[in-house]
């Protein structure tokens, strides 16, 4: 494995887009959802979003100028699905890194026409695959996966590599490798939607625990993405801070809970909850905040807004969380921190 510059947290905080940006603010404002918007503008159920990086150049720019005319101040690549294995189910497994390329490109182009400082964080998804020993994925496998990504996108012009929605600690560690091969610096975020934990039963202090152990560079900021709902992702946040990290903390939640309507899902999360969420993220403790599933330009508008108006406010209390936001799903987290109130489960999620 080769050393990037990444170990040195005084040549990072020097050369690093977001740890100066990090610097210079007390919070960023992240974008939203990916899939949402794109289904909004005709994306086919099972049609690999990666492709329109190179077919439908124009709705891209559409998808990122949203969040950026928004106030976003960092948005992710159309790149979530673009590794070898996810685009083997579309036999493009070899056109990884143009697809990549493609998407960072895009980003590139809005982010600098917008006149301000964005940052493009280049998206990474799971691999799909299951790691050794429960599935097949070998740790080198997915470290070649995740690097012949990365490339595209340090190509491309992303500022700062981004996994999201993992939930092995075995594949963010594979990553945090592949990011050095890069040399990018990176932030991570998993997703912890089984009672608190991730799918493969990681609770927040496991993560934060996990994040210090890494061998290979850290990120600059970890947090948690998607899962359950709002409520449930801010409990999360408060078990990251609880841990003690001085790393910045990411919260990017669902719009809300989805429903089935009209044969499609929907969220329902409204701009005034998901500005009422952006706020109690930054009390929590995060650091970068964003939306997930659901979350659309006009919820971004409506959590800008309340970010810039409404004074930082002490650590909420998990009642004034549910209060605010809905029940939880589970009646505890993981840590052993058991608490009402809980919503009724309404079906799995869809990613």
């Amino acid at each position: 494995m080769t050393e990037s510059f990444q170990t040195d947290p005084e040549i990072v905080s020097k050369t690093d887009p977001l740890s100066r940006l990090l610097s210079e603010r007390p919070y960023l404002l992240a974008d939203g959802a990916t899939g949402t918007n794109l289904f909004n503008m005709g994306l086919e159920s099972g049609e690999p979003p990666e492709f329109w990086n190179i077919d439908e150049i124009e709705k891209i720019r559409i998808l990122y100028r949203g969040p950026v005319e928004a106030g976003s101040d960092l948005i992710l690549t159309n790149t979530f699905g673009g590794n070898a294995s996810r685009l083997k189910l579309h036999n493009a497994q070899s056109r990884v890194r143009e697809l990549n390329r493609a998407g960072a490109e895009i980003a590139r182009e809005v982010v600098d026409a917008s006149g301000r400082k964005v940052i493009v964080a280049g998206s990474v998804g799971p691999t799909g695959d299951i790691m050794i020993p429960m599935g097949t994925l070998t740790h080198a496998s997915a470290v070649e996966m995740f690097h012949e990504q990365a490339e595209g996108l340090k190509e491309g012009g992303a500022d700062v590599l981004w996994v999201e929605t993992i939930s092995a600690s075995e594949e963010f560690r594979a990553f945090a490798e592949a990011a050095d091969l890069a040399g990018m610096p990176w932030c991570g975020t998993m997703s912890f939607d089984t009672a608190g934990r991730t799918m493969m039963g990681l609770t927040s202090s496991g993560m934060a625990e996990m994040v210090e152990s890494l061998k290979s560079s850290k990120p600059i900021a970890f947090g948690a993405n998607c899962g359950v709902g709002a409520s449930d992702l801010l409990r999360t946040v408060l078990g990251f801070a609880a841990s003690g990290t001085e790393r910045p903390l990411i919260a990017k939640g669902n719009a809300g809970i989805p429903k089935f309507h009209d044969g499609s899902i929907h969220y329902d999360g409204t701009p005034a909850l998901m500005a009422e969420y952006a706020v109690l993220a930054r009390n929590c403790g995060a650091t970068i905040i964003g939306g997930c599933c659901g979350t659309t330009p006009e919820h971004l508008r409506h959590m800008r807004e309340a970010l810039d108006s409404r004074p930082v406010g002490d650590r909420p209390t998990l009642d004034e969380i549910t209060s605010a936001l809905g029940g939880f799903s589970s009646p505890g987290d993981g840590t052993g921190d058991e608490t009402g109130p809980t919503r009724e489960r309404r079906g799995r999620r869809r990613t």
